[in-house]
């Protein structure tokens, strides 16, 4: 996608290491993109750095993971410099990321619906008696049936599908200008994760939001995004638009597209794809 007006986020040369006996390993190796109010898919298989990125940006990186970059610039702030206190009012409110499982992600003994208030308490000052009007018009706002039942359920008594809406309105009700979706729909059967991909659709179409999702499946952000990053071991080896990703150049991601299954043909088995070290160090970029 291409656009006359300034990414909301600049991410130059990110780097994640974690101690390790003989070092330092590397998870993210000088990872560089940019996010306008677009749809950005970060694909890679798993340990390729895709969930660990989208956690620097937000330095949720665990200890004793280190986090370092030339620049994280987000609607001018540089993120990589800003303190703790900045960082607490960028978190949720201008940038929210929805984590991979609802179930881990939700506190179990709070009711989903007292979380989600909470979170517009938190970055608006409204009152108890608003939060919970707003709660409830982001649950519907998801496609939830009768938001009032669900607004006292305990997120043991919820589905997965359930879990996941509730988590895409926790993060949305302070109307951020960017949402981080750590595979969102992974644990989903093909039907709920149709629905939660339209409601992102339609939400980041309507609010003019920013998205970075992060998937294993190649098929499925490439008819949900408008770009897409390839990662392996680390690094960004290619970046293309998702129209083009069938016309992808790099090794690693033919690989990956020849292994995807298909009807039209039938194969005995799957092609190993050959980690060439040379991948690490290089990349390609349209």
């Amino acid at each position: 996608m291409t656009s006359l007006t300034p990414p909301l986020l600049t991410v130059e040369n990110l780097r994640v290491r974690f101690p390790a006996r003989d070092g330092f390993t590397e998870a993210v190796r000088g990872v560089s993109f940019t996010v306008g109010r677009e749809k950005l898919g970060i694909v890679g298989e798993s340990g390729s750095g895709k969930s660990m990125t989208g956690r620097a940006v937000l330095r949720l990186v665990p200890p004793p993971g280190e986090v370092s970059a030339d620049r994280i610039e987000f609607d001018g702030m540089d993120l990589s410099t800003a303190s703790e206190r900045t960082m607490r009012g960028i978190r949720g409110r201008r940038i929210s990321m929805v984590m991979q499982d609802p179930k881990f992600s939700l506190n179990p003994v709070m009711t989903v619906g007292r979380q989600i208030a909470e979170a517009y308490q938190v970055h608006s000052g409204a009152g108890r008696r608003d939060a919970r009007r707003r709660a409830l018009e982001m649950l519907e706002a998801v496609r939830i049936r009768d938001p009032e039942r669900v607004f006292d359920l305990y997120p043991h008594e919820v589905s997965g599908g359930m879990g996941q809406r509730i988590m895409i309105a926790m993060m949305l009700i302070p109307d951020p200008d960017l949402l981080i979706a750590d595979e969102p729909t992974s644990a989903l059967d093909v039907t709920v994760q149709m629905q939660v991909l339209a409601i992102m659709d339609e939400l980041c179409g309507r609010r003019g939001m920013g998205l970075v999702f992060i998937s294993h499946d190649l098929n499925l952000v490439a008819s949900f995004c408008d770009r897409i990053l390839i990662m392996y071991a680390g690094r960004v080896v290619e970046t293309c638009r998702a129209d083009e990703l069938h016309d992808a150049m790099h090794p690693y991601t033919r690989g990956l597209l020849d292994s995807l299954p298909r009807l039209d043909e039938t194969r005995p088995e799957l092609p190993v794809l050959d980690r060439d070290p040379a991948w690490i160090g290089t990349g390609s970029g349209r």
